[in-house]
């Protein structure tokens, strides 16, 4: 019956002169030509990834810039075993500096969280990570254990985009936005215990090993703009120096 009433509908629509609902691509089939849009293999398991350039902290009250730093770096260690979106993987450093000062700080290598102040207690550790990570999860979604959905499209930055909401295996969901026309990922959106939280990538570029990175990335909690950062240097697969990932001693 169901079937009828679609035929129906799709008759209906040629007859008064309107177009016919186009069949929207699958979940997985979005999710592989990102994967390719971005570098294939080479994008799909990285081993490190190291990003410097530059960032702009906003004051959530005011709307007013509260900081920039003019050195912004980030070195990553992956997990290839990943399961979880919103819980700390492999290791990470963040460092932020203005003038040669020291802003801040943030690292974890894989157990202990730290910042410039010390180590942080696992309870806020836990609650930082869940604010901040969720698009990693994107590299291991078409594995098992993962469920792809369709969400409806909609424009985003001014262009036709594809939404695919990824459940990882422990139900954590996160909303992928693909651009319709280059299959770049130009959205990410998942609740936090800070709010719900909104990312937007821009102004790509293709490194000679095929990578594609944003280098322009928005971040905002509750629709609040809180940061961008833009990326001027980008090196994957190097080297990394493990005592990056080292914490202070307590």
């Amino acid at each position: 019956m169901r079937r009828v009433l679609e035929i129906g509908l799709a008759l209906l629509a040629a007859a008064i002169g309107l177009p016919a609902a186009a069949e929207q691509p699958a979940p997985r089939a979005i999710l592989e030509r990102a994967v390719e849009a971005h570098g294939g293999d080479v994008w799909l398991a990285p081993r490190t990834l190291a990003l410097s350039g530059e960032a702009t902290f906003y004051d959530r009250e005011t709307g007013e810039v509260r900081s920039r730093a003019d050195d912004y770096r980030m070195w990553r260690a992956f997990d290839p075993d990943r399961a979880s979106a919103h819980e700390a993987s492999g290791k990470v450093r963040i460092v932020a500096r203005s003038g040669g000062k020291m802003l801040f700080e943030i690292g974890y290598d894989g157990e202990t969280t730290w910042t410039e102040r010390g180590i942080m207690a696992k309870e806020r550790a836990d609650e930082y990570w869940a604010n901040n990570f969720g698009f990693g999860v994107v590299r291991q979604a078409l594995g098992e254990g993962f469920t792809l959905h369709r969400a409806p499209s909609r424009d985003i930055l001014g262009r036709p985009t594809d939404l695919v909401r990824i459940v990882d295996p422990q139900g954590a969901e996160t909303l992928f936005g693909f651009d319709a026309e280059s299959g770049f990922i130009t959205y990410l959106a998942f609740d936090t215990p800070r709010g719900f939280h909104e990312r937007l990538y821009a102004d790509f570029v293709r490194l000679p090993n095929g990578w594609v990175q944003a280098r322009e990335v928005t971040l905002l909690y509750d629709g609040i703009k809180s940061n961008t950062v833009l990326w001027t240097e980008t090196r994957v697969d190097d080297p990394v120096d493990p005592a990056l990932f080292t914490p202070p001693s307590q």
